[in-house]
């Protein structure tokens, strides 16, 4: 005889289910920065950062699938292993997702001065100089404010390629490293691109982290409710009531023509 009530066992399934397909998109997104930062294989810094992303897509998955398991054969051990992983993810999601709000009006800045050190890209570093041509190719973006921060020894990486130059994307100028030859080099400064997507993967960041921790509070209390009727069977665990004034049946047509004499 099942101990569980059926409704919120379904409901529990669904909740898994959608925790399950969030983990899978945690995963997929994932496999896409993971492709798009191998094309520019200089930058190499993002890599702990997908490690771990890698490692709570794949968790999520695993915990769901033991929180529907448990419940759909009412092992009382698994949805006390779901509960208890529910409140660890629920304090590391409050952990991650405070601190990374607060420094999301801070990123522009952040990257901007970065990326500014590296000014003017002439006479930076060898390895700095490689990172702005791979940037400058896979972006088709020139310079970090304009092609004017490589102080006219322009890379070949700020070419336009004729598809994007029919685009209307290039600009015609002269630069030493042709001799004062007129070239035609992207108009898109890189540093606004890179913010941009910068803030977009902060942004995704910001609602994986309160999406999870959303649905690690409510696992909490459907696993809770569910551990709950399995320990005491015979006791209904009450959700809500419902004040007496709403359940007083009103009263009858007669009463009110012919009220009690006291």
């Amino acid at each position: 005889m099942a101990k569980v009530n059926t409704s919120l066992k379904r409901v529990f399934t669904i909740f898994n289910v959608f925790f399950a397909i969030i983990g899978a998109l945690i995963i997929m997104f994932t496999l896409t920065c993971h492709v798009l930062t191998n094309r520019i294989e200089n930058i190499q810094s993002g890599s702990s950062g997908l490690i771990l992303l890698y490692v709570i897509g794949t968790i999520t998955m695993v915990i769901a699938i033991l929180g529907a398991y448990g419940a759909h054969k009412e092992n009382k051990a698994c949805l006390i292993v779901f509960l208890v992983c529910m409140v660890i993810g629920t304090l590391l999601m409050m952990r991650s997702a405070v601190p990374t709000a607060v420094i999301r009006p801070q990123v522009k800045d952040l990257i901007e001065s970065k990326f500014r050190d590296f000014l003017p890209l002439d006479h930076a570093s060898y390895q700095a100089q490689n990172i702005a041509d791979e940037m400058q190719k896979e972006l088709h973006c020139c310079g970090l404010d304009s092609y004017n921060d490589w102080e006219g020894n322009i890379p070949d990486s700020c070419l336009c390629d004729p598809e994007v130059e029919e685009e209307g994307a290039c600009q015609t100028v002269g630069y030493k490293s042709f001799m004062n030859q007129q070239k035609s080099i992207y108009t898109k400064t890189c540093l606004p691109i890179i913010v941009y997507y910068a803030e977009l993967v902060c942004d995704i960041a910001i609602g994986i982290t309160f999406t999870l921790l959303v649905l690690a509070l409510l696992g909490m209390i459907l696993s809770s409710i569910i551990i709950h009727q399995l320990r005491y069977p015979d006791s209904p665990t009450i959700l809500m009531t419902v004040p007496t004034i709403f359940t007083t049946a009103p009263p009858k047509y007669q009463e009110l023509q012919n009220p009690p004499s006291y």
